[in-house]
């Protein structure tokens, strides 16, 4: 086969270029429809696991699904009740913080002033803008309370999803045949975004409930908003778990003080270090993972195509593509400049010499 010229390569990257702009463009316009199908599908692969379960205990494949799409359904019952309710009363309380801040920063400019300090402060209480500094996170909440209030369309998609999830296996090794590249491909897709997805959410689900533990502790409101905020950002490495702790250590520094708001800091520090940091590389493995760069790019790109609700499935979509790129030895070499760190065994990799030892 004769070796394509630089014109013919320069145009096929222009067509793949354009058609690129052209996807992204379609996914910013359907932004609202594929945020459900997205979420829909990782609901489906979540509950592929209790469903596969409940299955090979002798349930009949329909009954099975029903079961866990009631427990889907009663979670997001809980879930939304309690976020609306907390959501509601913490954005009326919010100018009582807000008197509360200026009383402080009155008096921490009088401390300073007394002290020959002259600093502004109409730009400290710009700083320390309480509606501002909240805004994006009611944002965000009020997207994820929208998607579990008004889930019907969602939990129909998981049904038909889960159902299908059934025989398509079977439908691939039919169309491909047993021992297809494809289907072995596709199954060990299929399980690595299984176990990533399920382990990530039950890593979500105890930072979530050690988050709202502390707090409830040590006396900040909303406890129980704070906790699903942390568990819904702790499906963003870092950068969550930071964006997670800004409003409730700054509502405990504007409730009780300086003091109170630096243990809560402290809290969220361990709890953080301990969950994502210790227990979660010992149990997904530490090759699992995305470069901070990669992390960082993946946020702002989809919460551009997406909206708020974009953050939060930023990482789990860009982690599953990656998933998708170590399938296949062609594809490879795009898994590892999305990893965290350099690996040492790439034998497996189309062209590569066996690294001497």
């Amino acid at each position: 086969m004769a070796e394509m010229t630089w014109r013919e390569r320069a145009f096929r990257i222009l067509v793949g270029a354009a058609a690129l702009t052209v996807l992204i463009a379609g996914m910013r316009t359907a932004a609202s429809l594929l945020v459900q199908i997205l979420l829909a599908t990782l609901l489906a692969i979540i509950g592929a696991g209790p469903t596969a379960v409940l299955k090979r205990r002798g349930v009949p494949t329909g009954v099975a699904v029903m079961l866990v799409i009631t427990g889907f359904v009663a979670v997001g019952a809980v879930v939304g009740s309690l976020i609306g309710t907390s959501l509601a009363d913490f954005t009326r309380a919010i100018p009582a913080y807000e008197s509360r801040l200026n009383a402080q920063l009155t008096t921490v400019l009088v401390w300073l002033g007394e002290r020959g300090m002259d600093v502004p402060g109409g730009g400290i209480r710009d700083l320390f803008d309480a509606s501002a500094m909240l805004s994006a996170i009611g944002q965000i909440m009020i997207g994820l309370r929208g998607l579990v209030t008004n889930g019907a369309v969602i939990l129909l998609i998981v049904v038909f999803m889960l159902l299908e999830a059934s025989t398509f296996p079977d439908k691939l090794r039919a169309a491909w045949g047993e021992d297809s590249r494809a289907l072995v491909g596709f199954e060990r897709f299929s399980d690595s975004v299984k176990r990533y997805l399920m382990i990530k959410t039950i890593m979500s689900t105890a930072t979530g409930i050690s988050v709202m533990l502390l707090l409830l502790v040590m006396g900040v409101d909303f406890p129980v908003l704070w906790g699903f905020l942390a568990f819904f950002l702790n499906f963003i490495p870092n950068i969550g778990s930071v964006i997670a702790a800004i409003p409730p250590v700054f509502l405990a520094l504007v409730q009780f003080g300086f003091g109170r708001a630096l243990v809560v800091g402290a809290g969220f520090l361990v709890v953080n270090v301990f969950w994502s940091n210790l227990v979660e590389p010992r149990v997904m493995g530490r090759g699992v993972g995305l470069s901070p760069l990669v992390i960082f790019l993946s946020l702002i790109f989809w919460a551009w195509v997406l909206g708020p609700v974009g953050m939060v499935l930023s990482v789990p979509l860009t982690m599953i593509l990656k998933i998708a790129f170590e399938s296949s030895p062609h594809t490879r070499r795009l898994a590892i400049l999305l990893g965290p760190r350099v690996p040492t065994d790439t034998t497996d990799l189309p062209g590569a010499e066996p690294v001497a030892s």
